[in-house]
C-alpha cells in the first residue's frame, strides 16, 4: 500500500519548512525508487527577503517557477556545478520557497552512491552519510536537474513528497552562502533535525 502523499503546500515557506522535515522525499528514476527523510531545509519567503531569488516580486526566466502554486518543483543552477531543488509553496505568484538541503537515504542507497560516484565533482564513492547532506549533494544523488523545474511533486513526474515523522526535536539556525544580505542573512530560517547525522557539514559544526 502506498504511503500517503504529503499535503498543505499552500502555506508560506516559513511554516511548510518545518513541515517538511521528517517527510519522505521519493525519486522514481529509469524503474528504481530513491526515497530519503528530510532533515534539513531552509525558507525563502520572498517579498522583502534580500536573500530569495524572488526579492521584491522579482521575476526572470530563471526563477518563474517560483510564482507557481505550491507543490511545484523550483530547480536552479549554481556556481556552474550544482543543481538545488526547492519545493514551491504559497499560493500562485506568491514567490516563495523552500530549498531541501539534506536528506538520510532510506531506498536505493546503492543507486544514490553510484549517481554520486559518476557524478564529475565527486573524487570518491561518498558514504552513506554523506551522499545527500548538502543540497547539490541531494540533487546528485537523486538525479535531479533543471529538467524537473516547474514540474508538479506527483508520482506522475517521478518526484514526490510522502508523509513521515516529524522530528522530536527542530533546530532553527541562519541560513548560508547568501552574500551580502544585511540582516536577512540572520534570519533562522533554516531547520533541522536536531537528532539527525545526516545534515549537512556546516550544521553539524554549528548545533
Amino acid at each position: 500500500m502506498s504511503a500517503r502523499l504529503f499535503a498543505g503546500y499552500e502555506r508560506g515557506a516559513v511554516e511548510l519548512a518545518r513541515a517538511l522535515l521528517g517527510a519522505v522525499l521519493v525519486r522514481r528514476i529509469g524503474g528504481e525508487r530513491l526515497s530519503g527523510r528530510i532533515v534539513e531545509v531552509e525558507a525563502y519567503p520572498g517579498g522583502e527577503d534580500r536573500a530569495s531569488h524572488s526579492h521584491r516580486g522579482r521575476r526572470t526566466e530563471r526563477n518563474e517557477s517560483m510564482y507557481l502554486a505550491g507543490g511545484a518543483c523550483y530547480v536552479y543552477f549554481i556556481y556552474g556545478m550544482h543543481h538545488c531543488l526547492n519545493v514551491v509553496s504559497g499560493e500562485s505568484d506568491s514567490g516563495e520557497a523552500v530549498l531541501l538541503r539534506a536528506i538520510e537515504p532510506l531506498e536505493g542507497v546503492e543507486g544514490m552512491i553510484r549517481r554520486r560516484a559518476i557524478d564529475h565533482r565527486a573524487r570518491r564513492e561518498p558514504a552513506r552519510r554523506d551522499v545527500a547532506r548538502g543540497p547539490g549533494r541531494l540533487a546528485a544523488a537523486l538525479g535531479i536537474d533543471r529538467s524537473l523545474d516547474g514540474a508538479r511533486l506527483a508520482r506522475s513526474s517521478g518526484l514526490w513528497i510522502e508523509e513521515g515523522e516529524a522530528p522530536r526535536r527542530i533546530l532553527a539556525l541562519p541560513r548560508v552562502g547568501l552574500g551580502e544580505v544585511g540582516a536577512w542573512a540572520r534570519r533562522r530560517w533554516r531547520y533541522l533535525d536536531a537528532d539527525s547525522p545526516f545534515i549537512s557539514a556546516r550544521a553539524l559544526r554549528r548545533s
